[in-house]
């Protein structure tokens, strides 16, 4: 099931997300005082791509530099990332079908938001 609900994902909304994730992480890159936000993006951008059987979790050692680089990350590139997710969701909740995907859309925002500190582990 998580296969198909994957595949599904990944047609109607996946791909698009990841282009946004992998464009992020790009400038990121490019920037080079940014690379740590650059391989979140990437990470995420991964996640989103393919996130039926996966989820995130909290990450005990996160400290205060987490804290500073969130709010590094919402001014760089957060905001429109989860502008993306938003509009994705909309879009979405529009069909019946797509519901579940909104719903999983909308799961994401706080990953998109704030990625540091958060590490994506398969579901058992």
């Amino acid at each position: 099931m998580r296969t198909l609900l994957n595949i599904i994902w990944l047609v109607l909304s996946g791909f698009w997300l990841f282009l946004g994730y992998a464009l992020a992480a790009l400038v990121m890159f490019i920037l080079i005082v940014t690379i740590p936000w650059g391989i979140a993006a990437w990470r995420i951008g991964v996640y989103s791509l393919w996130p039926f059987g996966k989820t995130v979790v909290d990450r005990p050692n996160a400290g205060v530099f987490t804290v500073i680089g969130n709010v590094i990350w919402v001014v760089l590139a957060g905001w429109w990332l989860v502008i993306a997710h938003v509009t994705s969701a909309v879009a979405l909740a529009i069909t019946i079908i797509g519901i579940p995907f909104a719903w999983a859309n909308l799961k994401m925002v706080p990953v998109a938001l704030l990625p540091l500190g958060k590490q994506i582990v398969d579901q058992p």
